[in-house]
């Protein structure tokens, strides 16, 4: 079904070849359609700055680290701008994370172009959008008060220090890498493994096994 009233899109994302395939998809779904690609943080900024942007598709990583901390600014900057996540990260991982932050909805890279039509239209009609699968997390998130998946048990912080773990990065790495001192590195370590129930690397390694994505988007 072709949309006709005019929107403004802005497809974030590091990889040319999928801002492109997503703005073919747009133009197949709505006719009046303005397409903007951004392919780095700053261009991010500088659109959503400069341009009044409906619907801005991000992906969650970029070579300048995770937009996780971009949300709440871009959201300041325009409050009514709908934010659809696009990522090849687990779903049941990360988008309860990323909706919590200021997301409106979460979609896999692994969607087939009707799938990017339907999540799409129904963000045109409701300003959200969140899979069955999603939704039925949400309602169990409130009411059992406990994930089911333990990494959701950490915070933002504690995500990127424990992946950073996982990937062989040592103590003073991380601490460059994040720009925190290592003492500071060794105490968000602690946290990690306490709250996971783990004392090993190699635990903390299975957990992510099971229950996180580590593959490079």
């Amino acid at each position: 079904m072709k949309i006709n009233t005019p929107h403004c899109f802005l497809v974030a994302d590091d990889h040319s070849i999928v801002r492109n395939g997503l703005a073919l998809v747009i133009r197949s779904t709505f006719d009046n359609a303005f397409i903007y690609q951004a392919g780095t943080f700053n261009e991010i900024q500088t659109f959503v700055s400069e341009i009044k942007i409906d619907f801005l598709i991000l992906d969650i990583s970029f070579p300048e680290g995770s937009v996780l901390r971009l949300l709440p600014g871009l959201k300041a900057l325009q409050p009514n701008m709908k934010i659809l996540m696009f990522s090849s990260f687990e779903e049941e991982v990360y988008a309860l994370r990323y909706i919590k932050a200021g997301a409106d909805g979460y979609l896999s890279k692994l969607s087939t172009p009707e799938d990017i039509q339907n999540a799409l239209e129904i963000m045109i009609r409701e300003g959200k959008y969140t899979s069955d699968k999603i939704k039925e997390k949400i309602v169990d998130s409130y009411m059992l008060k406990k994930p089911d998946n333990p990494l959701e048990e950490l915070s933002h912080r504690e995500m990127e220090i424990a992946t950073l773990l996982v990937k062989g990065y040592g103590n003073l790495e991380i601490s460059n890498e994040l720009d925190l001192k290592a003492t500071t590195v060794s105490t968000y370590k602690t946290r990690v493994f306490e709250k996971l129930n783990i004392t090993t690397l190699p635990a903390l390694i299975q957990k992510f096994d099971l229950y996180h994505d580590t593959t490079e988007n």
